[in-house]
């Protein structure tokens, strides 16, 4: 079947295609080398890479898979229903199996409990591998047993990484047929980094014309704080609604970062600490929360009430 989202369309097959930090490419690649598979924990924010990785050395090995999604399928019933039925059963190509928990961060503390005996159970025969954005939402017994991976680029890979992608950027729209301006996909990269996927998506939306080009940076122009902070200082809620609205498609835990990042240049010094509190507690919530417009709002809501500003 043909895919339409280029995320799926362009997903790497192999690891050497995978954009990664090298350090941790190598030891994926000697994983395919050897065709061995050990139980992985990959941890880090969306869109880095995590999933993609995990496919990768499957597809690259040629052995059997099974992705399921833990945000989705997070239950005790899924453990003890699909995943022991899959992980449990002989490969087809006779050798090892691999089980991708994704988004496993979202599994029940049961589910995760139980997770632990499946573990060991199918030692002989299967290798688990969980992506998580929020390692410390698993348990210390999952991290055990698995080989801990946290995605995290380094200074000195973030401009090697975001060039490689701009690479391979250019080389998707060149394939679909889409004129861009070099200044734009860059702009765009910069935005998004390290999200490669959300860099994707926005770049397929923005070339349904057939062309990506200059018109487009007033819909892709990096959110400020200022008028925020005026409405802050103001205490004006309904300006404050109307900005977090207006900034829905934002990637919110980018605008909890820029908060945090300027505190000093609009709140007095005694405040700064209870709003790096403020923070911490609804950027945790983000991870869960059914809203995050609401969460967002609420965050910047107390803020306003709590914090005195310059």
């Amino acid at each position: 079947m043909e895919q339409y989202l280029w995320v799926e369309k362009y997903r790497p097959k192999k690891v050497e295609d995978c954009i990664l930090p090298k350090d941790i490419k190598d030891i994926f690649q000697e994983y395919v080398t050897k065709k061995e598979i050990p139980n992985l924990l990959l941890t880090g924010g969306p869109g880095v890479g995590k999933t993609t990785i995990a496919k990768a050395m499957c597809e690259e090995i040629g052995c059997d898979y099974l992705v399921i999604n833990g945000s989705d399928e997070r239950g005790i019933d899924t453990l003890r229903n699909k995943i022991k039925q899959y992980a449990s059963s002989i490969s087809f190509s006779g050798g090892r199996k691999v089980l991708i928990i994704d988004e496993a961060d979202y599994l029940t503390p049961e589910a995760q409990a139980a997770m632990r005996g499946a573990i060991e159970e199918f030692a002989s025969n299967c290798s688990f591998v969980f992506t998580c954005n929020y390692k410390a939402r698993l348990i210390e017994a999952i991290h055990s047993r698995c080989s801990v991976f946290e995605f995290k680029i380094k200074n000195g890979n973030k401009v090697k990484m975001a060039s490689a992608f701009m690479d391979r950027v250019q080389q998707i729209l060149k394939s679909e047929n889409v004129e861009y301006d070099k200044a734009v996909i860059a702009e765009i990269i910069q935005k998004h980094f390290p999200d490669f996927r959300r860099t994707l998506n926005e770049l397929q939306k923005y070339s349904t014309n057939g062309k990506i080009d200059v018109g487009i940076l007033t819909q892709v122009a990096d959110v400020t704080l200022k008028d925020l902070v005026e409405f802050l200082r103001k205490k004006d809620f309904v300006s404050v609604r109307k900005w977090v609205a207006k900034n829905s498609d934002t990637d919110h835990s980018k605008i909890y970062r820029k908060i945090y990042d300027n505190l000093n240049e609009y709140l007095k010094p005694n405040s700064a600490p209870a709003a790096v509190v403020i923070i911490g507690k609804y950027q945790y919530q983000s991870a869960f929360v059914a809203d995050q417009e609401i969460n967002l709002m609420a965050c910047l809501t107390e803020i306003m009430v709590e914090c005195d500003f310059i």
